[in-house]
């Protein structure tokens, strides 16, 4: 594989994982809040496509380098410019990284303005930057993995090489509902925090909105990681190490199903126009109003009340949801209460199958 990592989800003793280079592992590990499934990953083939290739990130703050002038103009080349090599590594004992990192040297001096001015950039793998004699800061970024060190270039003598050690890992996200129900890539997104609580009582957000089956790259150690399945209450937390040079692959398991509300005259009919619902949790709040024909959510599994008001009439029955099954929640006109509740719940036309 690219970079000499191993295709393995790190392991630790408390999870009891064994680790095998290049198998899929699988475990499920009981937290708090969540259930994370840690599965290894191999390349599906020789030439498999480097899993840690560039996925579109955003440009991140250089740690250490908390203010600095955008590139300008770059300085003159001072004929006593003197080359300095750089390198890379995922960890200490790895190879250099080949492509991927973004470099940044600023001059360690900060001008007139109070900022670290940036002399030189450069995007890829090993760099060799002409620099002139004096100190600056050298910056590599592979991700959201970044590392950052002072360097002195001499004025005569041998130039050391220079190397970044930026102890970085990556992980991708999934989820499932239930069991093993496939949850669709559009239901879902992540979030992902440091695993240490701020004087605040807060965890430090390290990114957002990240979508499902994505390569993130950060740093190795604990990362507080929130997934949320649809726009309710289907929220799953869990902390995941992410082990240098090698790529984690998280299943959250959601303990959640997406429910579809219709107001109909026989069982199985069409769905009536026009119809307001308010959906309340077991203790009576609300916890989601819609107006249509259809009404569809995502809910955590538990036990619900559905409304349902169509010109001067309310109509209610209650209704439970289970983890992973996907189902249709009828009511009929003309019923009491206490009939509705005896219609049963059928499971939705479009209810999701297992992944292969």
């Amino acid at each position: 594989m690219p970079y000499g990592m191993t295709a393995t989800a790190p392991a630790t003793p408390a999870l009891g994982i064994k680790q095998d280079d290049m198998t899929r592992t699988k475990t499920s590990v009981s937290l708090a809040a969540a259930t994370a499934l840690l599965v290894a990953m191999a390349p599906a083939m020789a030439g498999a496509v480097d899993p840690f290739a560039s996925s579109g990130e955003p440009k991140l703050k250089l740690p250490g380098i908390n203010s600095f002038s955008p590139a300008g103009e770059p300085p003159a080349l001072s004929k006593d410019a003197r080359t300095v090599h750089c390198d890379a590594k995922l960890t200490a004992d790895g190879p250099p990284m080949q492509n991927g990192i973004s470099w940044h040297v600023f001059s360690a001096i900060p001008g007139q303005d109070g900022k670290l001015q940036l002399i030189a950039a450069s995007e890829g793998g090993s760099h060799s930057f002409r620099l002139a004699p004096g100190d600056y800061f050298l910056n590599a970024a592979f991700g959201r993995a970044t590392a950052t060190k002072r360097v002195t270039v001499p004025t005569s003598g041998e130039v050391a090489n220079q190397e970044l050690v930026l102890d970085a890992g990556g992980i991708v996200l999934h989820a499932v509902s239930g069991s093993d129900t496939k949850i669709p890539d559009k239901d879902l997104k992540f979030s992902i925090y440091t695993n240490d609580v701020q004087d605040d009582g807060e965890r430090g957000l390290v990114m957002q909105d990240v979508a499902p089956n994505k390569v993130v790259r950060l740093n190795s150690g604990t990362y507080h990681v929130v997934s949320t399945y649809g726009a309710l209450n289907a929220v799953i937390r869990a902390d995941i190490q992410i082990a240098a040079g090698k790529l984690t692959q998280a299943t959250i398991q959601h303990r959640a199903a997406r429910i579809t509300f219709k107001l109909v005259s026989t069982a199985g009919g069409e769905a009536i126009a026009d119809t307001a619902w308010s959906i309340l949790t077991g203790s009576g709040d609300i916890i989601a109003e819609n107006v249509g024909a259809f009404a569809t959510m995502v809910l955590a599994e538990g036990n619900y009340t559905a409304v349902a008001r169509n010109k001067d009439k309310i109509y209610q029955r209650d209704f439970e949801v289970k983890a992973g099954k996907n189902s249709d929640v009828e009511l009929l006109l003309g019923r009491d209460d206490a009939n509705q509740n005896q219609i049963p719940q059928s499971n939705a036309a479009g209810d999701m199958t297992s992944p292969d």
